[in-house]
């Protein structure tokens, strides 16, 4: 069976704050390299993996350091694919500030339009749908156990891919929290074995 275990980084100061980060260089805070580690020590008791994929946004890259810690030395790559929505001008910003001052990149009562609009120097969510899902395709054509390191926005239009949802419903649907693993079957047509378990308690 060739699986793709997928998890969202590690907490920031900025998930904290309910600030959307984008492709912001934000750093784990100290909650985060905390669950990180214990995702790490959890993965390494189920899973033998045979590579390693993250994205390449400073906050993934810290959470795939600290659970290779625990996992050993696997082949790494960290790709821009697997990045969170670029929001452009609005990164930074609040969810509820963008929906409430920007309603149009809102998917409250916008829905499907929202997923084609671009923010200015920034990306829509079908822009990020096709790369997530194309190089999720990829993955599925390879063999064996994949990690994958990446954030919330891709975890989202993956789950509702291997569902069979359409984008806003992939997107309004799920909420991946932070460290949590989602495991997908792609020996065929993709499904989701597990969502959304958290690896760590905080204390």
């Amino acid at each position: 069976m060739t699986r793709v275990v997928a998890v969202r980084h590690g907490e920031t100061d900025w998930n904290r704050n309910g600030r959307m980060q984008g492709w912001a260089p934000v750093p784990l805070n100290g909650t985060g390299r905390e669950q990180a580690t214990a995702l790490g020590e959890s993965l390494a008791e189920e899973y033998a993996f045979d590579r390693v994929v993250s994205s390449d946004l400073l906050r993934a890259e810290e959470t795939t350091e600290r659970v290779l810690e625990s996992v050993g030395s696997v082949p790494v790559s960290a790709e821009a694919a697997w990045r969170e929505r670029d929001l452009g001008v609005y990164q930074g910003l609040t969810r509820e500030d963008v929906e409430a001052r920007f309603p149009a990149f809102g998917l409250g009562e916008t829905a499907y339009e929202a997923t084609e609009a671009v923010p200015e120097g920034g990306e829509s969510f079908r822009d990020v749908e096709r790369r997530v899902v194309g190089r999720f395709e990829e993955l599925a054509a390879a063999t064996g156990t994949v990690l994958l390191v990446t954030h919330g926005g891709p975890l989202c239009i993956l789950a509702g891919h291997a569902k069979g949802q359409g984008l806003t419903d992939a997107l309004s649907t799920h909420h991946f929290g932070n460290c949590s693993v989602t495991e997908f079957d792609v020996g065929g047509a993709p499904r989701v074995l597990r969502e959304d378990a958290s690896a760590w308690r905080e204390t």
